[in-house]
């Protein structure tokens, strides 16, 4: 089994998801007491979000390759960056590690495809949704990305940051996200991507009329079958 690298902790409230997830994947495949070896780097969110907001990539680019660099040295075989926002200098870390990102794009692509789905609306951080280093990954799987209104946008983005990264789950909340959802489908989604890996602490596939695609648990068994190729 390969040493899986997470590097997490934006937030950590999705984190504990991947770590949950991974290890289960692992005791299904391999049977018994088996779990994964996942070798973990949590960041403080606090100075990420911060940094996020400022407009900082390039600061932010470094936090990224000095993690990375951290996991490596302590011998992950593979990264997997534990959100979707920070994928957008996925390629960078790559580039300057050398360490190989397992990226939660092509995770989420692969599943889409083989779920039949080539219309998908896409739910994030106003970065995620706005910027095009996911939805261009997506695309170039021939999947057509829909992203909500402005008005829709900004309140994914704000109930991300004000309540889910701080564990905060709210039934109106919820019932905002399934009217955004619903409106993406009347525009034609056959499936949603909760493009944010806290998302799914607040709806899942009950939520909406169509497929919906956890990004948080499709990379992590990703990152399994990567540990376990071989």
């Amino acid at each position: 089994m390969k040493i899986i690298g997470v590097l997490g902790g934006m937030s950590w409230e999705s984190t504990v998801v991947y770590y949950e997830r991974m290890n289960r994947a692992v005791r299904e495949r391999l049977g018994g007491a088996h779990s994964a070896e996942i070798l973990l780097y949590s960041v403080d969110f606090g100075r990420i979000e911060a940094l996020q907001h400022a407009g900082e990539w390039e600061a932010l680019t470094e936090e990224m390759i000095t993690g990375a660099r951290r996991l490596m040295l302590g011998g992950a075989a593979f990264l997997v960056i534990a959100t979707n926002t920070m994928h957008k200098m996925a390629e960078a870390v790559q580039a300057v590690t050398g360490l190989e990102v397992l990226h939660i794009a092509d995770a989420t692509a692969a599943a889409v495809r083989a779920a039949g789905a080539r219309r998908v609306g896409l739910l994030g951080t106003r970065f995620t949704m706005e910027e095009p280093f996911l939805r261009e990954k997506l695309a170039g799987w021939g999947l057509d990305v829909l992203v909500p209104d402005a008005e829709g946008r900004e309140l994914v983005h704000r109930i991300i940051y004000e309540e889910l990264v701080q564990g905060v789950v709210r039934d109106e909340s919820r019932q905002r996200y399934r009217e955004v959802m619903a409106r993406l489908v009347e525009r034609g989604a056959e499936g949603i991507v909760l493009g944010c890996t806290e998302i799914g602490l607040l709806v899942g596939a009950d939520d909406a009329s169509v497929p919906v695609f956890d990004t948080t648990r499709i990379h992590a068994e990703a990152a399994v079958e990567r540990a376990l190729a071989g």
